[in-house]
């Protein structure tokens, strides 16, 4: 008895191993989060001029989505919008009500960190955040939370109460700016470096933020080889956000005669004030208006040094995948939470509707995803969040909008989930994207503006004054109603199309 006894704990254990085996085949997912990255600053998406060796690792070893859109933003800071989607799994303005259960500490069972815990997940976060709810309250292990964006240097007030005191003297709002904005004013203007410490910026704690996200991402590595659960990581770099700060080396790779200027590149976007994109939007006062070629140029190099330095730490850390021996059974995910303009259209940001602001790269890898695949269907950055929690094998709750894209990944689909993908801008801009065109409408402005997005990606030639166009104005501005219906959106522009027509 006593032998069947010991034979029949034997057996239990055993199945107790198979079933934790079983569960521990579940994936690890690495998701990498960029800040400000456009979808065209990537050398393996046709852009010469950068250099992005890991990113394009990632686009060789992966499957792409070449239309990634973020759904929109109800302030400024496009990426305080973006990140509450992706955390939520909600639609913008939805996730704008919800946030408000954050604030007062509820809710956070609901979100990505938690679903995936609840899963058997160990999950990690370090980077920047932004988010209303606390990071240790989604995130199991959390290091170096870091704010929307690094802190500006500002000019020394000795210097501007000096200036107050000379009788007659007008002081113009860019005194009162940080050091690094409205500038360049000219080849001689030397008034900020983009790879000196004394800025803080980046650099403030001694050490550039970009690298020490990479050395967080790699302690989490080391820390999964002793733990039998699968892991979630959220590595959120604020790079290539402003200040763009990098290495003097990374500079020096972008002379400013091999940098091109955009082709919708315009001194000044002629409805910028009505739009909300005028001087007094921050991301706007970066450069002097109006725009200069030199000034545009000089941000593009700072913009691509950091993206450069940004790359070299992904590489990094999928080196450190691989090393672990884990990569075989981890899923990566790259997206942004939106794009920026770098002076398309004579804009900085990120707060218009062109897709230069709102489309983003995204690229997935690991088990079973094709390599090399280039996937031309509308899609929602925030798909990331629903992708994941499906590679997990976690139903996704009702109130979760976004979808996985696995089965487009796969070929089930090829058409999406999305009959159309909406944005929206505060209360100042609306749109549509649906079978290759663009409608932009500006609520202040009572107008409308039509890009053919197949023959015009640069949104250069505006179409919607052509008479061969209306039935396709009417019909989209029709579609964007019912959207705006589906997502709760408020804002009233019935009246825009009316006046038009008539």
């Amino acid at each position: 008895m006593k032998n069947l006894a010991i034979l029949a704990i034997l057996m239990l254990l055993s199945s107790c191993a198979e079933q934790i085996k079983e569960e521990n085949t579940k994936p690890n997912i690495v998701f990498i989060f960029a800040d400000d990255l456009t979808y065209t600053v990537i050398n393996a998406f046709e852009n010469k001029e950068i250099q992005t060796p890991n990113l394009d690792r990632l686009v060789s070893a992966g499957t792409t989505f070449s239309h990634a859109y973020n759904m929109g933003a109800w302030n400024g800071a496009v990426c305080v919008a973006s990140r509450a989607m992706m955390i939520s799994g909600r639609s913008v303005w939805n996730a704008d009500r919800f946030r408000q259960e954050w604030l007062v500490g509820k809710g956070m069972d609901k979100t990505w960190g938690k679903l995936m815990e609840g899963a058997g997940y160990d999950t990690y976060m370090t980077g920047k955040w932004h988010v209303d709810a606390k990071a240790e309250s989604v995130f199991q292990n959390v290091v170096h939370v870091r704010p929307g964006m690094p802190r500006d240097a500002w000019k020394n007030d000795e210097m501007v109460e000096n200036l107050r005191s000379i009788e007659g003297t007008e002081i113009s709002p860019a005194t009162f700016m940080p050091v690094g904005y409205n500038r360049p004013l000219g080849e001689d203007d030397l008034s900020w470096s983009a790879s000196d410490p004394k800025y803080g910026g980046y650099w403030e704690g001694g050490k550039h933020w970009s690298e020490v996200l990479k050395d967080d991402a790699l302690g989490f590595i080391t820390n999964t080889k002793n733990r039998d659960n699968p892991f979630f990581m959220y590595l959120a770099f604020n790079a290539p956000h402003d200040p763009r700060q990098a290495p003097q080396e990374y500079l020096d790779k972008y002379p400013l005669e091999n940098i091109s200027i955009p082709k919708s590149w315009m001194p000044e976007y002629p409805f910028k004030d009505s739009i909300g994109n005028g001087p007094g939007l921050r991301d706007e006062a970066l450069a002097p208006f109006p725009r200069t070629e030199y000034a545009t140029k000089k941000h593009i190099q700072e913009y691509y040094a950091l993206i450069t330095h940004l790359d070299d730490q992904i590489g990094t850390i999928l080196d450190g995948l691989e090393e672990s021996g884990q990569m075989q059974n981890t899923y990566v995910i790259f997206t942004a939470d939106h794009g920026l303009a770098m002076g398309r259209h004579g804009l900085l940001g990120k707060q218009s509707q062109f897709d230069h602001s709102i489309r983003a790269p995204f690229m997935i890898m690991g088990p079973d995803i094709p390599r090399g695949k280039i996937i031309p269907s509308d899609i929602y950055l925030q798909d990331a969040m629903a992708t994941s929690l499906e590679l997990a094998g976690i139903t996704k709750p009702e109130y979760v909008y976004f979808n996985s894209v696995m089965d487009i990944v796969k070929g089930k689909q090829d058409k999406g989930h999305y009959n159309a993908i909406y944005g929206a801008y505060v209360d100042l801009q609306r749109m549509i994207r649906k079978d290759g065109f663009k409608l932009i409408v500006y609520p202040r402005l009572e107008k409308v503006l039509l890009y053919d997005m197949d023959h015009d990606p640069e949104e250069m030639n505006d179409l919607s004054d052509k008479p061969a166009y209306q039935s396709k104005v009417d019909d989209l501005f029709q579609d964007l109603l019912s959207l705006q219906q589906e997502l709760n959106d408020t804002l009233d522009i019935s009246y825009i199309r009316k006046k038009s027509v008539l």
